[in-house]
């Protein structure tokens, strides 16, 4: 009975229009309720001590860097740079897109943000080579959602102050999974543009690229720092993602010098409105986080899939089936701190590592960013490249495809995850 509360509570405030964070608070109020257990004190503290934690400040840094990044010219010169490399190939500006899409998500871990920056500078150029615009809109999208896999993810740490699991374990183990959905695009834009009748990009002469390399130098040297500090263990994520800020500062101002001291104001402005959102998400989650473990819902749960506690594969296609379901009408942040709480002990008891489940958990509900009706990324696209959006939920369906094999083969082979992910532990 205490999980029928839990969701109806949930559901039917997110059904009236409640916002998400305040809908997690009212499901906490009622199942104080319910519980005969009613004390603001509890509201107030979990709120508090949920995100009183050092972890959960590499959130406002790498947000900040990914504004800086794109005010700072950095996300510009990734473009050049994948252009100048593979931009003749017949089809060459869809792979630029991927190959930007993978090198700024190792840099700044924000899924809208990567994919307005790409589509604001390739859907024009794609148009005007020949592409098939909604496709071309649906690719940008489908690489947009490879930021919260490939470290440094705010969805990793989100994940892992959550479910208390180690996020410099989840970032080293996001790399390979990220690669592949990359991979698994660059195959599927393959298939379907011989259908476009396109006009490839004149090739770069050796003196171009390796002017055009030169220029991007620093912003491609952002994510080696980043990971590779994360990996020698000189800094933790959240440190590495002061450094990030700093760095993109930096170079934006004074390597670039695109970005002004005039514009600071309103790139932290951005910044901290999309952190506010964030934290407080955080913040609700945890009230009805504390309460589902004191409410037990986790052995409730157990008590119905009991059956494929010991088949551990079963369980995991069960799991990714439901997230998907879910990832179609919340989005990324909220579906985390809902479900998390709710299944890792289950993950726990039926032997799964906790890393690998992380890794698939959050590239599902990355996924959900591109599935209609809610699909955000999907509404980030439409809006800065002004294509309607059932145009672009129209052109997402190859790539949406291609990475959900990707997902299933993740779950069918562990071993994709794990072993790559203990190589570069």
């Amino acid at each position: 009975m205490t999980l029928i509360v839990f969701i109806v509570s949930l559901l039917g405030a997110m059904a009236i229009g409640v916002p998400v964070a305040f809908s997690l608070m009212f499901c906490g109020v009622v199942l104080m309720w319910y519980m005969d257990m009613f004390n603001t004190q509890i509201i107030a503290q979990n709120m508090i001590a949920g995100v009183d934690t050092f972890t959960l400040l590499a959130i406002p840094f790498f947000i900040l860097a990914g504004e800086l990044m794109n005010s700072g010219g950095l996300s510009r010169r990734i473009i050049d740079f994948a252009i100048a490399c593979v931009g003749h190939i017949r089809g060459g500006l869809g792979i630029v897109a991927i190959m930007a899409a993978i090198i700024m998500a190792s840099i700044s871990g924000s899924a809208a943000a990567d994919t307005a920056a790409l589509a604001a500078i390739l859907i024009p150029m794609m148009a005007k080579a020949g592409y098939n615009v909604p496709r071309s809109g649906g690719l940008i999208a489908a690489g947009g959602i490879i930021a919260p896999v490939i470290p440094p993810s705010m969805a990793f740490i989100v994940f892992g102050v959550a479910g208390n699991v180690s996020i410099t374990q989840l970032f080293l183990a996001g790399i390979f999974p990220g690669i592949l959905m990359g991979l698994s695009l660059i195959i599927a834009w393959l298939i379907v543009v011989r259908r476009d009748k396109v006009q490839p990009l004149p090739k770069a002469p050796m003196s171009e690229r390796l002017r055009v390399t030169g220029r991007a130098a620093w912003a491609l040297g952002m994510p080696v720092i980043i990971l590779g500090g994360i990996k020698a263990g000189i800094m933790t994520p959240t440190e590495a993602a002061v450094v990030a800020a700093a760095y993109a500062l930096f170079v934006g101002m004074v390597i670039y010098r695109e970005l002004k001291p005039s514009e600071l104001p309103h790139v932290i402005l951005q910044a901290a409105k999309t952190t506010s959102i964030i934290m407080f998400l955080v913040a609700s989650a945890l009230v009805s986080s504390w309460l589902i473990t004191a409410a037990n819902i986790p052995a409730e749960i157990v008590g119905y899939i009991e059956p494929l506690i010991d088949r551990p594969m079963l369980l995991m296609f069960a799991i990714m089936i439901l997230v998907l379901v879910v990832g179609t009408a919340l989005d990324l942040t909220p579906t985390i701190l809902i479900l998390t709480p709710v299944l890792m002990p289950i993950v726990k008891q039926a032997g799964i590592d906790p890393v690998y489940f992380g890794v698939l958990f959050i590239m599902n509900n990355s996924i959900g960013l591109i599935t209609p009706p809610v699909g955000v990324v999907l509404n980030v696209v439409s809006g800065v490249a002004r294509i309607p959006l059932g145009k672009v939920t129209a052109g997402v369906w190859p790539f949406l495809i291609a990475e959900t094999i990707v997902l299933f083969l993740l779950v069918l082979f562990p071993d994709l995850v794990l072993v790559p992910a203990r190589w570069l532990h």
